[in-house]
């Protein structure tokens, strides 16, 4: 079996956090994992268009950032949101930002529908 490393809590850092969510996909990927459901990769919605190759990098810079936590069962990979070290690290932070990108996603959306004349 593959050992896959995470990252203890303590050097869980802000930094490394904005660098893995700057990323639309990786940004998706937490998104998917927000409401603590523990997913396997093929129950992602992700995009047809990357490679496997993308995909595994995006998931190993999540890891790398302690977003989330990956353990391998059989064949199966089980990813989760490491929602409780990432509060007990930066309080209400995640929760901020989720909040945040889906209120500006849907001000963008309605901006960019509302610019369109018909």
């Amino acid at each position: 079996m593959k050992n896959l490393q995470h990252p203890p809590k303590e050097d869980i850092s802000l930094f490394g956090i904005l660098y893995a969510l700057s990323e639309p996909v990786r940004f998706s990927i937490v998104e998917q994992l927000a409401d603590g459901e523990e997913l396997t990769c093929g129950a992602f919605k992700l995009p047809a268009s990357k490679g496997k190759s993308t995909m595994t990098h995006h998931f190993k810079v999540l890891r790398d950032s302690g977003l989330i936590y990956t353990r391998v069962e059989g064949r199966e990979h089980y990813t989760s949101l490491r929602r409780e070290d990432i509060n007990d690290r930066f309080p209400q932070f995640l929760d901020a930002l989720l909040k945040a990108y889906g209120t500006t996603a849907k001000n963008h959306h309605s901006r960019a529908f509302s610019s369109k004349s018909f």
